[in-house]
């Protein structure tokens, strides 16, 4: 998700689409292990992803962390005829509008299997076309992983800010041992 997320940013893309595009890569793997089932088109049009990226994908860095964020994260991430979604996870999107050449953001996809938010939603029927509860409960012990990077959005695509970390599997694993 990391990966693929930050290799798709250039000036005037939507970070909001960046966001769906983690999400998607997030469902098509949770699919495969069985975690969810049906069409991963619809799950997002449904906001499954939020069940496991509850947190938007990143938002915009300044002189401190979340600088911007005291004039307002919908007028600092948004614009008029972008609205914040009240979907799970797309409603904690501090970051949705066009990307410019110039800014820096955090790109911090991540997959959470949140006990609470798990119990509830099964207990309320949410998602049960899709999610597969009683295979979940073999990861409620289990937290959750996000890899976090900087980027400076430049005019022809972007630039990693920092020392490389690992972020695809076969790097964490190596790392590991």
């Amino acid at each position: 998700m990391e990966v693929s997320s930050i290799e798709n940013l250039k000036p005037n893309l939507k970070y909001r689409d960046v966001h769906l595009h983690a999400n998607k890569i997030l469902l098509t793997n949770l699919k495969s292990l069985g975690l969810v089932t049906g069409n991963v088109e619809d799950m997002l049009t449904q906001g499954v992803g939020g069940l496991f990226m509850p947190h938007g994908l990143g938002h915009m860095i300044g002189l401190d962390v979340h600088d911007m964020e005291a004039l307002g994260e919908n007028h600092v991430g948004y614009r008029d005829g972008l609205e914040r979604s009240t979907q799970l996870g797309l409603k904690s999107l501090r970051l949705a509008k066009e990307l410019e050449a110039g800014h820096v953001i955090t790109v911090e996809p991540g997959c959470y299997f949140i006990p609470e938010l798990i119990t509830k939603y099964k207990a309320e029927g949410k998602f049960k076309e899709f999610v597969n509860y009683s295979k979940l409960e073999d990861y409620l012990d289990f937290g959750g992983v996000r890899i976090e990077d900087n980027v400076l959005i430049t005019e022809s695509g972007y630039e990693i800010l920092g020392e490389a970390i690992p972020k695809t599997t076969d790097e964490i694993e190596e790392i590991m041992k």
